[in-house]
């Protein structure tokens, strides 16, 4: 009779050879009681029912072995065929959904100085703020989606509107004070453009004349009363900024908080100063000091370059790596795919713009990817060459480079980290992309790699060191 022998089995080799046996137990339909034994040779499983009939399966190690080997193979290539999966059924979407940057889709640029609209006054955080919030407001008067308003040392706004080619409109309805007022003849005040209600101006077609107008409507339609009142029989100016647009005569008491605008030479004009006028007057003066454009053609001719060169580049990366580490080459290239894919996904959460400087930073973080990968190689391979198993080799070569990897990494994070802080809009955009590459680049290097280069050493079915880069005149003996 043969000694039973007390030894811990891995949950996950009880689990795989429970399932086994789930086929030759579908016909006890009464309650079952399983109970797994272990021996030295063989493993022996015990179903019992409520009739207390015993049913007794045998299997020998080595096939328990080489089911638990295969099945981590089948592991590894439903991981593959999930990352291949999702890359062929969204990766075409993400890739469409990426916000692609001025010199990538053209557009316009404008760098404007700001200062007080008051002689002596100080320029504050609060009033800058103020300052981008309007031009954001006369933005989407251009239709323009995703702006791009960053503000730079004290009194300095840059404004990248990708997709906008007419610079003239762009320039008179970002920089135009807009500020509205209506005056006697003596040019005081009477009313001014806050008093307008929210969205209170309209460019339209006079019903009467069929000429293009903007009518105004005010928040408080006694005041305006009040002021038509007072000024009965005589012309109120309305300026917008110095510049009198109008100065029709105020025939009557107006009870109901409305006026005209006339004089303008098409319906799309009065609607731009409709717009200008709901968006409010800047708090601001601004200066423009520096503006540039790039053609729609030549945005998308640099699009086309930076792919091709990321095309061309990763392709003799993957060569690169199937020729020198052929098994974990492999891995590699598997794991860089799922990083492109990640990279963009994550850029897409986090409404990241693609410029140029930013695929720059893609395509070097594919390097610190494969970087990664080949340190933690080139040391397995070391073990290997020292006449260590692979298995072993496995271990002690990721233990040994890991700290390398990240010491490389949390360095370049560090460096990207200060061009973060001080550098333009330009250099900003290629920071955030190579931070976000060197994390992905960690998930899928560090922890993806390790996970599918175990699952394949650890099934026994690659015992040569050929399979790994290493020649076995090369391995030196222990």
């Amino acid at each position: 009779m043969r000694k039973r022998k007390t030894s811990r089995i891995d949950i996950c080799h009880m689990r795989s050879f429970f399932f086994l046996f789930l086929r030759m137990m579908r016909g006890l339909k009464d309650e079952l009681v399983c109970q797994l034994s272990y021996f030295p040779l063989d493993l022996k499983l015990t179903v019992k029912n409520k009739g207390d009939y015993n049913r007794v399966y045998w299997l020998k190690k080595e096939e328990v072995r080489l089911m638990i080997n295969w099945s981590r193979i089948v592991t590894f290539l439903l991981i593959t065929l999930l990352v291949f999966g999702v890359i062929g059924v969204y990766g075409e979407k993400v890739a469409k959904s990426t916000t692609l940057g001025l010199d990538l889709r053209g557009g316009f640029e404008i760098l404007y100085e700001v200062s007080p609209l008051e002689p002596g006054a100080k320029m504050t955080q609060q009033t800058v703020k103020d300052a981008v919030y309007a031009i954001e407001r006369r933005v989407n008067v251009l239709g323009v989606t995703e702006p791009e308003i960053t503000v730079e040392g004290t009194n300095r706004i840059r404004v990248k509107l990708a997709g906008v080619h007419d610079q003239e409109q762009a320039r008179n309805v970002i920089g135009k004070p807009a500020n509205l007022t209506f005056r006697d003849m003596q040019g005081h005040i009477l009313m001014k453009g806050s008093d307008l209600a929210e969205n209170g101006a309209k460019g339209v077609l006079d019903p009467q004349t069929q000429q293009p107008v903007v009518t105004l409507q005010f928040k408080d339609a006694k005041k305006f009363a009040e002021v038509t009142q007072k000024y009965v029989g005589q012309p109120m100016g309305i300026y917008l900024d110095e510049k009198m647009l109008t100065a029709p005569t105020i025939r009557e008491v107006i009870p109901n908080g409305s006026a005209q605008i006339d004089g303008q030479e098409s319906i799309q004009e009065a609607k731009n100063l409709a717009a200008l006028l709901n968006a409010g007057a800047l708090p601001v003066k601004m200066k423009e000091v520096f503006s540039t454009s790039v053609g729609a053609k030549l945005g998308t001719q640099s699009l086309q370059n930076g792919i091709k060169a990321g095309v061309i580049g990763i392709a003799l990366v993957y060569i690169f790596m199937l020729a020198v580490y052929r098994l974990p080459g492999v891995i590699a290239c598997i794991m860089i795919s799922a990083y492109m894919f990640l990279l963009l996904l994550v850029q897409n959460l986090m409404d990241v713009t693609l410029t140029l400087p930013g695929i720059a930073a893609f395509i070097l973080g594919v390097g610190m990817a494969v970087d990664a990968n080949i340190i933690m190689y080139e040391r397995i391979k070391e073990e290997l060459r020292s006449g260590k198993t692979i298995l072993s080799a496995l271990r002690v070569g990721s233990q040994r480079s890991l700290s390398t990897i990240l010491d490389a990494n949390i360095t370049t994070i560090i460096a990207a980290l200060v061009l973060f802080q001080f550098g333009s809009s330009s250099v900003k955009g290629f920071a955030v992309i190579l931070i976000l590459s060197i994390v992905m680049s960690m998930l899928t290097s560090v922890v993806g790699s390790r996970l599918l280069l175990n699952l394949v050493v650890r099934s026994n079915l690659f015992k040569k060191p050929a399979y790994f880069g290493v020649r076995e005149r090369d391995i030196r003996e222990l």
